[in-house]
């Protein structure tokens, strides 16, 4: 028994419907933030995150205002980090320091944006690659089909599900996940 008990320290796996494994992974994860520290996932632990790609020059950036009230209505629950790339029709040219100027100036960004990484492809950032595979995650094979695809991901780590880039931050089917009571 104690054998057992110390390879499962050593190896977490995915063992009686237990997801300790998958999530310790997600919660692994690291980024750079736009201005370029480092942070991983584990800092939001405890509340749900709604992890959107996006891009300043596509017709859904009017999704920002939404996606900043979403943030400031949740705030205590909740945690939105967008993630800018240029991998869509080349939406996004611009440095990391114009995205933070335009997104803080044009829309009020209060939340939390990453440096520009690719969503897709060979460079895919480890994030992504989480989100989009089924091995990791559990479930979703799902790659962002264009900017301002959002996936949502509960308290624990756990991918609950995607949403295409023509669902508005306040659609019900987002908000009642948000609201929806965390089960440990």
């Amino acid at each position: 028994m104690k054998l057992v008990t110390l390879l499962i320290s050593f190896f977490p796996l995915q063992i009686f419907g237990k997801t300790e494994g998958r999530n310790t992974q997600f919660y692994d994860i690291e980024f750079a933030d736009i201005y370029g520290q480092t942070h991983t996932m584990r800092e939001f632990a405890g509340k749900k995150i709604l992890i959107v790609n996006v891009a300043s020059l596509c017709g859904f950036a009017k999704q920002y205002p939404d996606l900043v009230k979403l943030q400031d209505t949740y705030k205590e629950s909740l945690v939105i980090i967008g993630f800018p790339c240029n991998q869509f029709m080349f939406q996004e040219p611009f440095s990391n320091a114009s995205v933070a100027q335009s997104c803080s100036k044009n829309y009020g960004v209060n939340f939390l944006m990453a440096s520009k990484i690719s969503v897709k492809g060979k460079n895919q950032h480890n994030l992504y690659h989480w989100l989009s595979s089924p091995k990791r995650n559990g479930w979703n094979d799902k790659k962002p089909s264009w900017n301002f695809f959002k996936y949502l991901v509960d308290e624990q780590g756990t991918l609950l599900r995607w949403f295409s880039p023509d669902t508005s931050p306040f659609s019900t089917d987002i908000i009642s996940l948000i609201e929806k009571p965390s089960v440990k």
